[in-house]
Parts: C-alpha cells; sequence; structure tokens
C-alpha cells in the first residue's frame, strides 16, 4: 500500500507560516522575534535539508527500512510468522495508533540521545543555535542528522510495521515538532498533562540552568514525564534561549 509522506504538503505551509509569524512579528510591535540575518541562516539550513532529505531518505529510510521489514520475514527463518506468530502488523485503523506511539516513543529516544551523547550533539547543537524562539528556526536542522536517525526506527519495521506506514508516522511527527517553534501559543490547560506544548518547547529550546535539557518528547510529554525530563514553563523566568557557547557567526556553514 503506497502513501504520501505528509511533509510533501508540508513544506510549502512551513514557508507560508513563517511568514505569517514574521510579518505578525513586525507589525506589532515584536521586532526582536525575528533577525534578519538569523533567520537567513535557518532557511539555508532548511533548504539544504529540503535538498539533501529527501535523497537521504529514500536510500537511509526507505530502502533501509523496506530491507528491515522482509529481512526479519521470511529471510530470517521467518522470526515474525514462525516465533511471533504474525506476519505483518497491516493497515488497521488501531495499528496507525500504535504505530504513532511506537513512532513518539522513539523519537524521545533519538531526541534524548542527540543531547546526552556528543558526537550526535554536534549535528543536532545546529538546531539550537538560534537565539531565537520562532517557526524559522523549527527548519533550522543539521543536514547529518538523516545520516543516523533512521536507526532509531529500525525495530519497528522490524517487529511488523509497515515500511511505508513508519515513514507516514515520521512525517507527522515533524509537523508537529514543526509548529511547537511558537511564542504566541499560551498553555493549553489540560492538554498539558499529555501533549508536548508549544510552552513545553520554549523550555527545550532554553539555556537557562534549570532548563537544560528537558522535555524531549515529539507529540507527547508522558515519555518525559515517565522518565525524569519532563520541565514545565516557568513563566516568573525570563527564558534565554539557544545555547551556553553559542557559535559567533551567522554563517550557516561555519
Amino acid at each position: 500500500m503506497d502513501f504520501t509522506n505528509p511533509l510533501v504538503y508540508g513544506v510549502p505551509c512551513f514557508i507560508a507560516f513563517i511568514l505569517l509569524e514574521l510579518t505578525y512579528s513586525k507589525t506589532h510591535g515584536d521586532d526582536d522575534l525575528y533577525h534578519w540575518k538569523d533567520l537567513f541562516a535557518s532557511g539555508f539550513m532548511g533548504v539544504g535539508s529540503a535538498i539533501l532529505g529527501p535523497l537521504f531518505k529514500v536510500i537511509f529510510m526507505v530502502f533501509l527500512f523496506e530491507y528491515t521489514y522482509e529481512l526479519f520475514n521470511p529471510v530470517v527463518g521467518g522470526v515474525r510468522t514462525h516465533i511471533l506468530g504474525y506476519e505483518s502488523f497491516g493497515y488497521a485503523w488501531y495499528v496507525w495508533i500504535f504505530c504513532m506511539l511506537a513512532d513518539d516513543f522513539t523519537y524521545y529516544c533519538f531526541h534524548r540521545a542527540n543531547h546526552e551523547i556528543r558526537i550526535l550533539w554536534a549535528a543536532h547543537i545546529v538546531h539550537h543555535s538560534s537565539d531565537n524562539f520562532n517557526l524559522g528556526t523549527a527548519v533550522r536542522n543539521g543536514w547529518f542528522t538523516i545520516l543516523y536517525k533512521p536507526l532509531f526506527y529500525m525495530w519497528m519495521p522490524a517487529l511488523g510495521f509497515p515500511p511505508e506506514m513508519v515513514i507516514v508516522c515520521l512525517g507527522i511527527e515533524a509537523l508537529w515538532q514543526f509548529q511547537l517553534h511558537s511564542v504566541y501559543v499560551p498553555k493549553l490547560g489540560f492538554l498539558e498533562t499529555f501533549l508536548n506544548t508549544h510552552t513545553m518547547h520554549q523550555v527545550h529550546h532554553a539555556q537557562n540552568v534549570e532548563y537544560l535539557d528537558k522535555n524531549h518528547g515529539g507529540i507527547l510529554n508522558v515519555f518525559d514525564r515517565m522518565f525524569g525530563t519532563y520541565k514545565a514553563l516557568d513563566e516568573s523566568i525570563d527564558v534565554k534561549y539557544g545555547v551556553i557557547h553559542a557559535p559567533n557567526s551567522y554563517n550557516p556553514v561555519v
């Protein structure tokens, strides 16, 4: 069964919402929300990701996930059929829910690893290097992350989730992550008990000591709560975004 990656439609929306937020900020006195050099750097990294992403996704995601899916059934003695008792999870509606939950858990592990393993942080720090927190920052992604990100998700097709389903769930996760990068959305009340929200992601991007390495979740915050990395935004604290040892340049390739 073929599915279209949601990011195919998401990229034009990213551009539109960045321009909308930029216009709103400039016309409502929030001149410090966007700095032109910083936005250019974010845009350059985003364009690079948009160019390199599809190429590496075909090589590392589609091929790798498909290979892993087939490897465990039937190549390696039909692991799923003969040991686990099924060939594939299929495409039922409830499988999509479980796949999305599995994706969200894997994203948490992947994202937390990016912050705690130095060689991975070297790739991920690009995303955190901006002193601004806006939708432009959302597309400020390192180009090397795609080389190792699929490795975290290989267990899903191996277990029986169809590869294209995993890729669609990854796309949905990316769409949610994009819209989190906005200061214009307040706390969301009851939804804050289980969703990863905009204020929680502000905490994640802060360099304040009390906020460091918090809120790694994707769509849900339940894994942060379970594993001790959850931190709510304290509105009495002035948030300072970026990294402690920030690069002294707006050059996106430095």
